[in-house]
């Protein structure tokens, strides 16, 4: 339940048209559903401003579909997040209408639709160093996107080719928030940041060679940043990227 199915709810007990006990009936499972292996929280929204987003990856189908229906009963926008293409598959089975997006693997419930309270002209802008970096960077832009913000995307504009990004200052400077999502030695968001005067979100990827380190390089390359403005969230963690920016981009 969110803030504006418990407004309707309250309105609807005041004008009559629904009793205190109907009421009580409906708000008995906050702040949680218990289910035998997860207990669901239908509070989240009411606390956080969108519904607990579920995480696929190590849940059987049964499981995820389980949760999804306790969630969806009571949202009218449900998120999961590192669904396989499998998963999607069985999912759709029980809700035809839910739409797959296989790059970012995300599920996505319910209409999408803009946040009425983001002016028009705000966007968040996710960017990528390469191609390699596309599932992490599109996580991020369809978290944004289905949370409601309007979303711009300026992909392969990594540090080996600077000209690729220099060339779209009019975008980067435009944006209301910025993600950057880069691997390798993950030197693109202190290049960003040293550009634009918004916050930068950066994303350290799992793409790279061995000294990589699955991603260790680039993470501390982003915390040593000597850019301002930068913020770094954890390896290959697109959703977190998303979901701070569409905070960031409503405030």
């Amino acid at each position: 339940m969110d803030v504006k199915a418990l407004e309707q709810l309250l309105q609807a007990v005041r004008e009559g048209s629904l009793s205190v006990q109907q009421a009580l009936q409906q708000l008995r499972v906050l702040p949680y559903e218990n289910v035998e292996f997860a207990r669901v929280d239908t509070h989240r929204a009411l606390r956080t401003g969108f519904p607990e987003v579920v995480f696929c990856q190590g849940k059987t189908p049964e499981q995820v579909i389980a949760i999804l229906e306790r969630l969806g009963n009571r949202h009218r926008k449900v998120l999961a997040t590192r669904a396989s293409p499998e998963l999607a598959a069985q999912v759709k089975e029980r809700f035809p209408h839910v739409r797959y997006y296989d790059t970012a693997r995300i599920l996505a419930l319910g209409e999408n639709e803009p946040d009425s309270e983001i002016p028009q002209h705000r966007y968040v802008l996710v960017v990528a160093a390469g191609t390699s970096d596309l599932p992490v960077a599109e996580e991020a832009a369809v978290t944004a996107s289905e949370m409601g913000s309007r979303v711009e995307r300026l992909y392969d504009v990594g540090v080996a080719g600077l000209h690729r990004l220099l060339s779209q200052s009019e975008k980067l400077f435009a944006a209301h928030v910025l993600v950057v999502v880069a691997g390798m030695e993950g030197a693109l968001p202190s290049v960003v940041g040293g550009l634009v005067s918004r916050p930068v979100i950066a994303v350290p990827t799992s793409v790279g060679y061995g000294a990589h380190f699955g991603g260790l390089a680039p993470l501390l390359t982003m915390l040593n940043s000597c850019a301002p403005g930068v913020a770094v969230v954890n390896i290959d963690n697109g959703f977190g990227a998303g979901y701070l920016a569409h905070v960031i981009n409503k405030g």
